[in-house]
Parts: structure tokens; sequence; C-alpha cells
């Protein structure tokens, strides 16, 4: 990476370049990824392909000030990391759903990163942990995001449950990006891919989250619920631009799969 992307990159974290890799910063990196670029799919309602590509991640989140899927966020951020002295790894993971089902294989993008403990950093699964949590530890791991536990299963991969309730299936084996194109293309285009439902923008914030659900406004604070409708397409628009600061040149609709290249990302 170019060090003045690492400088941009930081700079719109909010956090100082680090002297050297440590867990301490490692969890405010994480932190501050959470709160400043958002979990978001509006582009597979814009008809506009995804790319793992280093430069269009990069370039997605810095130049354009937008968010992405897990690929996108843990792929950039694994950029950062090691640009940044970290020794990162990409881990594949099947999610559950509320049935219990695992997802399609290469289903989500998580990062291990090795310092003198091996940790699960994750900055795409929307609502999870706000920090590192350790993957060497089969206790419960209380985070401000909930309490979490790793569990071991039977064919080396380990269960990530989250309050209780398995969030998501880790395998052992390491990955590269280009593993992750079969599962990127096919969010983007399977009528049962949940992000090819509706739009969704989401963030953490300091005390809660803020979402945009389609055309719902949602913020959380603890246990309080208040959602908005946002009625018309000037409202929703600048909703985007207050709440995310992403500005669109147009409200994000839901595409036929056709509008997604075959050969994408």
């Amino acid at each position: 990476m170019n060090p003045n992307r690492i400088d941009n990159y930081l700079a719109l974290l909010g956090v100082p370049r680090p002297p050297s890799p440590d867990p301490e910063t490692l969890a405010e990196l994480q932190w501050r990824h959470l709160l400043t670029v958002p979990f978001e799919n509006l582009d597979i309602h814009m008809g506009r392909p995804l790319s793992l590509d280093e430069d269009a991640l990069l370039a997605k989140i810095l130049d354009r000030r937008r968010g992405g899927l897990c690929y996108e966020l843990c792929g950039a951020f694994a950029v950062l990391l090691r640009e940044l002295g970290y020794r990162v790894t990409l881990s594949s993971a099947y999610t559950y759903d509320g049935s219990g089902c695992v997802g399609i294989p290469f289903d989500h993008l998580a990062l291990r990163v090795d310092l003198e403990h091996p940790w699960l950093v994750d900055v795409g699964f929307g609502r999870f942990t706000h920090r590192p949590i350790r993957l060497d530890l089969r206790t419960d791991q209380v985070d401000p995001g909930g309490v979490f536990r790793i569990v071991d299963g039977e064919h080396g991969e380990v269960d990530v449950l989250h309050d209780g309730k398995r969030a998501y299936r880790l395998e052992p084996r390491p990955r590269v990006s280009g593993d992750f194109v079969t599962g990127c293309w096919w969010h983007q285009t399977a009528p049962t891919s949940r992000f090819t439902h509706s739009p969704v923008c989401s963030l953490a914030l300091p005390d809660g989250r803020i979402t945009i659900s389609d055309r719902t406004l949602i913020r959380t604070t603890g246990t309080d619920r208040h959602e908005e409708r946002l009625v018309d397409d000037a409202a929703l628009l600048a909703a985007y631009r207050e709440y995310f600061g992403i500005t669109l040149d147009r409200v994000p609709g839901r595409p036929t799969n056709a509008s997604i290249p075959v050969d994408a990302p």
C-alpha cells in the first residue's frame, strides 16, 4: 500500500499511526472501523458489481467514502493491518441463520491476527464484537457487544457463539482473497441471498447502532429502538448523507440478477 493510503486510512478512522503492533492498538483500530465504515450492500441494489481487488477495496472506502460487505470490509482492514505490521490470516466462515442452519461455503470473511495470542478480528458482521476476542480461549469472553465463546467443532473448525447463540463456524485453513470470489458473487446475485432482498446500511454508535433497512431508519440504544419511515427519495438520500456520510446519485433499487456480470466481482 502507498504510505499515503495508510495515513489516509488511519485519518479516516481517527487513529494515529501506531509505533508497533499490539493488542491494545488492534482493539482500538477495530472499534474505530466499526464506528466509521458502514456495513452496506447498496452497490448490489444499484447494479454495480463488487470487487475484491485491493486497490478497488481501498478506493471504495477511502475515496468514495463507502462501506461494503464482509468481503470488502475485512479485506480492506486486512490490508491496513498488514501494512502496520500485524500478522493477518484470512478465514472463511459459514454463518448460522435463525433456524440453526449454516450458510454457503465462503459465506463470510473474518480475520485471524496472531500476536502473543491468536485473535478473531471482524469488522464485517454487523452487530458483533466491538473488539477482538481470543481464539485460544474456551471460556466466556465479555465484550461491549455481548458475551462470546469459542467452541471446538469435529473437524478442526470452531463455532463462535454470541450471547449463547451460534453466529458462525470458522474454518482453520488459511485463505487468500481469491477464494471468496464465488461467495461474493453468489451474495450479489442469488435470490436466496439475504443481500439481494433489500438495501441495508448500518453503523455502530458509541451507545448503540443506526441502520437504514430499505426505507426505514432504525436507531437502537441499549434496549430502546426507534423506527422512522423515510417516505420519499429526498429524505432517504439525505439520511444516507447525514448518518453515514454516503452521497448517492439515486436511490438504490432492486436490480435484476442480469444487472450483475456473470464474472463478477
